[in-house]
């Protein structure tokens, strides 16, 4: 297959809309320990495995609504009790929402300080 200059790549940000930059960007440093990059003009960054996550306050044209984000771990049980210990409220525990041939897909579902939903995904060898 070849790649040419117009071909997508990767990922390389997202943007989450948020209400409270200070609040949500607190959520995303402290509480998630994500990398943080910097603020620019109502917006925050931060690095997560080679894509940026930008926090931004909504435009006109921008509802405060968001897709749903997978962060991927190696260990959800230890990912969502760490989590957990730091006062992030789970809709349910870590379960298995798929069985492939090598190896289980687990996820566990939260929202941030926004309320924008999120999940941890881990892909755990048999």
């Amino acid at each position: 297959m070849t790649v040419h200059a117009h071909s997508i790549e990767r990922i390389r940000q997202i943007a989450i809309t948020v209400s409270d930059l200070v609040r949500a960007t607190a959520f995303y440093r402290d509480v998630l320990e994500l990398p943080f990059l910097f603020t620019a003009a109502g917006m925050a960054f931060f690095e997560c495995g080679g894509v940026r996550l930008m926090l931004a306050l909504p435009e006109e044209s921008v509802p405060v609504a968001a897709s749903i984000l997978y962060y991927q771990v190696a260990d959800i049980a230890a990912a969502h009790s760490r989590l957990v210990e730091r006062g992030v409220e789970f809709e349910g525990e870590p379960h298995i929402v798929h069985r492939a041939e090598t190896h289980d897909m687990w996820l566990a579902f939260f929202r941030d300080s926004e309320r924008n939903l999120l999940a941890l995904l881990s892909e755990v060898e048999r």
